[in-house]
């Protein structure tokens, strides 16, 4: 009879979080009653350390300055300075997009979860398209952190000995010594790691004003007319013609293209339902402000476009440092922030791809789910698939080995995926007339919904050519985007495993 009684009081207390779902207001305690997932993290990010764990993944400056050379190519200072404006704005669209369905379904899962529960009919396989589309750009955007990381390093050391460069399997053995440590600090160090990013905001900031000052101080290599240092543009170099100034367009992308990964945040933050879209919206025009500090002193000192073009590594930054400072030593110190902010980033950007895999694999959606689905009880963190995400890097910059163009196809890839992954659970809604989101504690409303939607949507759709186009003409084997075979290999590999298992194992959260 008592046990009548508790199921009685159970199920009406479950019939009560579902109500409170239904009319967006849902409070922290249950959240896993009407998501369906058994809380197994710890709920140690805050607002704030969510917004610096997303610009610690934008990292500014080099999320700007390691693809540079596309910028170049794309035509210089105009595309620099006004790409940089365009982007904000439509990125600000997608973060705003995000935001609302995050507020609605507040879970790891992120676009997956959110695909199943806006999509009218279908749900499981576009739930499961949208998840391992996901899964493809958290892994390889996170992959191109790394890679970035060791192309960096090897421009700066020529700066010393211009006629020493990392061979191929140097550059890999440099990413790979990257890649195992970043999986150590994040498996062992997880309580430490809100700390760490707010650690990443402020040396970020500090060093954004520290190169803002060198520059301007120093410039070696001449200073340039306020007009000149925003509106040069020379298609000379791309062989696009007109079309050059869209290819300019990358690193500005590239900076902003994984503010969702926050997403996956959600089930370690109190209150998700608003804080994590805060976060996602805060981190484009804080993030984007900052940026401005950063790139118009580079505008106003940039030496020769032409002989950036020839910099070692196909990494424009060092160069630039190294020639507007007047020295290897200038060069350096520079430099050395922002491969500082790199390691910084490489941390925050791992630990977001990992929750993404976990949350995939707790829906047996990847072979060997069950393993990667594991939490750590000791450490509170699933090792396993912070394991599997590492492996994958190290499997895919063998890719190195055989083209110089490797890491252009790894930044494409990630922002090519992640675009996409944003875009479907976006477009359902939209044409599902936004049943969902409106119902949501965070959300813009109907008329402005729309408008933020269709922005978003067309800007994926852009990005999705964009990025499949290589920097400059003609085009070689060595210098061919490969950026749509890696996304179609993944793809195949998606397909047989939903042929074959995952259409007949839904995911395991309520409904699925």
């Amino acid at each position: 009879m008592a046990a009548d009684k508790q199921k009685e009081k159970a199920s009406g207390e479950d019939a009560s979080a579902v109500e409170q779902q239904r009319k967006g207001s849902v409070s922290e305690g249950e959240l896993e009653t009407v998501l369906g997932y058994k809380p197994e993290l710890q709920r140690n990010r805050s607002l704030s350390t969510l917004l610096f764990q997303s610009l610690a993944i934008a990292a500014i400056p080099y999320g700007v300055g390691s693809p540079l050379i596309s910028a170049i190519y794309g035509g210089g200072q105009l595309s620099i300075f006004l790409g940089w404006v365009i982007i904000l704005i439509l990125d600000e669209s997608i973060a705003l997009s995000l935001g609302e369905l995050a507020s609605r379904y507040p879970t790891s899962g992120g676009p997956s979860y959110w695909s199943f529960q806006v999509a009218p009919r279908y749900k499981v396989a576009l739930a499961y398209i949208t998840g391992w589309v996901w899964l493809i750009g958290n892994w390889t955007i996170t992959l191109s952190v790394n890679f970035g990381f060791a192309s960096l390093l090897s421009a700066t050391i020529s700066m010393y000995h211009p006629e020493f460069l990392l061979s191929d399997w140097q550059l890999l053995l440099v990413f790979y010594a990257l890649c195992l440590f970043t999986f150590v600090i994040c498996t062992f160090f997880n309580k430490y790691l809100p700390m760490v990013d707010t650690i990443c905001a402020g040396f970020t900031a500090l060093s954004i004003v520290i190169i803002l000052i060198a520059l301007s101080v120093s410039a070696r290599a001449g200073r340039h007319s306020p007009a000149y240092s925003l509106g040069h543009y020379d298609t000379s170099f791309a062989g696009y013609g007109g079309f050059t100034f869209f290819i300019g367009l990358l690193p500005s992308a590239y900076t902003f293209s994984a503010i969702g990964m926050i997403s996956a945040m959600a089930e370690e933050c109190a209150d998700p339902v608003t804080k994590v879209p805060w976060a996602l919206s805060l981190c484009v025009p804080v993030g984007g402000f900052a940026g401005f500090f950063f790139i118009i002193p580079i505008c106003a000192t940039l030496p020769a476009l032409a002989d950036i073009i020839e910099a070692p590594v196909a990494q424009a930054l060092p160069y630039i440092f190294h020639t507007v400072m007047g020295s290897p030593g200038g060069g350096l110190g520079l430099i050395f922030l922002v491969l500082v902010i790199t390691l910084f980033c490489s941390i925050s950007i791992t630990v977001a791809a990992s929750r993404c895999t976990w949350a995939f694999a707790r829906d047996d959606a990847i072979p060997g789910a069950k393993l990667w689905a594991k939490v750590d009880e000791r450490l509170g963190v699933p090792v396993n698939s912070l394991a599997l995400v590492t492996v994958v890097q190290m499997l895919l910059g063998l890719i190195n080995l055989g083209s110089t163009s490797a890491f252009t196809a790894f930044v494409s890839v990630g922002v090519q995926a992640l675009a996409l992954a944003y875009g479907i659970p976006i477009a359902i809604s939209l044409f599902c007339g936004r049943k969902e989101v409106n119902k949501a504690r965070w959300n813009l409303g109907q008329t402005l919904g729309i408008v933020v939607n269709v922005l978003a949507l067309v800007w994926i759709a852009f990005e999705l050519v964009l990025f499949s186009m290589p920097t400059a003409l003609p085009v070689t084997t060595v210098t061919m985007n490969y950026a749509s075979v890696v996304l179609v290999g993944f793809g195949a590999i998606a397909a047989l495993w939903y042929a074959v298992h995952s259409r007949k194992c839904p995911p395991a959260s309520e409904g699925l």
